[in-house]
């Protein structure tokens, strides 16, 4: 599909679902995979791996290389969503705690929201009020959380969502590749990012990882990044920004939940309660950008396909 064709109800849908499922169970597996692997080299080894693997089949099946200038925002974008936007959550979540993990990155639509405000870009109500009930919701899913941090891994926490958020509004309309080359290129030049500085911090694989650590690290690149990456750059080709992030207020509870089904943590009453906020978050913004208006803004800010003007 190119960014000029109009998606249809059930692709926006499995794309949802995609970042959704995937992306709540990312928690997990990072922590697991960090039982073996340093935080930044961890998180470059993922996405080289997985970008390379995305960028060789796309070449094989004939579809052409992104330009220099492709390359440059492709880069451009993998530092802010790769580099800044995972990399500083690998990174603390060796010391924060998941309250406030989750909190922090809940709080990237309204990170995007603000940008996106400042790009000139306006929101409908139902979409701010989508974005503030769904923040509320996550707030209340960590109610009592014991919420820790060093300092200096909560400034981490702090600009994780910011660059992810500036990274997702500053893609919209700039040339980039059709969107799963735009994936690939952007986690080469994420994940050569995140391996170069890991290696000059200091960071080493001394010894062979644990085998639940390697398969953590092989999920994180198939599922997390090669899908479920994916089908966020896809989004961000179709859908209003308030719609692709709202997969921040869904993650939380979906990584409760396999808490609760993997690891035997109780699920009570008000983490029920606060599912059902985040839901109203969501349908909110949902319902908001599938209106008229908004689909007539969708359409005025998506890019101009070449081939329609020759």
């Amino acid at each position: 599909m190119t960014t000029a064709s109009p998606p249809s109800r059930l692709q926006v849908a499995i794309g949802l679902l995609a970042v959704y499922l995937i992306w709540g169970s990312t928690y997990l597996g990072i922590r697991f995979a960090l039982d073996g692997f340093p935080p930044l080299l961890m998180a470059g080894i993922r996405f080289l791996c997985a970008g390379s693997a995305v960028y060789l089949s796309l070449r094989l099946r004939g579809d052409p290389p992104p330009t220099a200038l492709q390359w440059r925002n492709a880069a451009i974008m993998g530092a802010l969503l790769l580099g800044i936007g995972n990399g500083m959550v690998s990174v603390a979540q060796q010391w924060v705690s998941s309250g406030l993990a989750a909190i922090a990155v809940a709080s990237m639509p309204l990170w995007a929201a603000l940008f996106g405000a400042m790009y000139g870009r306006r929101y409908l109500r139902l979409e701010w009020m989508g974005v503030l009930v769904g923040f509320i919701g996550v707030l209340f899913l960590n109610f009592g959380a014991e919420l820790r941090a060093q300092s200096w891994a909560a400034l981490a926490l702090l600009l994780s969502p910011a660059g992810w958020a500036f990274g997702s509004v500053w893609s919209r309309g700039r040339d980039l590749p059709a969107p799963f080359m735009s994936t690939a290129a952007q986690m080469l030049c994420g994940g050569l990012l995140m391996t170069t500085i890991g290696l000059l911090a200091g960071e080493r694989i001394d010894a062979m990882p644990p085998t639940g650590a390697i398969l953590a690290l092989a999920y994180l690149a198939v599922f997390g990044s090669i899908i479920g990456f994916g089908a966020y750059i896809w989004l961000l080709h179709h859908v209003r920004p308030a719609l692709a992030t709202s997969y921040a207020y869904v993650n939380p509870p979906i990584a409760v939940l396999l808490g609760a089904l993997l690891a035997g943590e109780r699920v009570g009453l008000v983490t029920i309660v606060a599912m059902a906020v985040i839901l109203c978050g969501v349908v909110l913004i949902t319902r908001g950008s599938a209106s008229p208006q908004a689909r007539q803004r969708q359409r005025a800010s998506r890019p101009v396909d070449p081939a329609r003007l020759s």
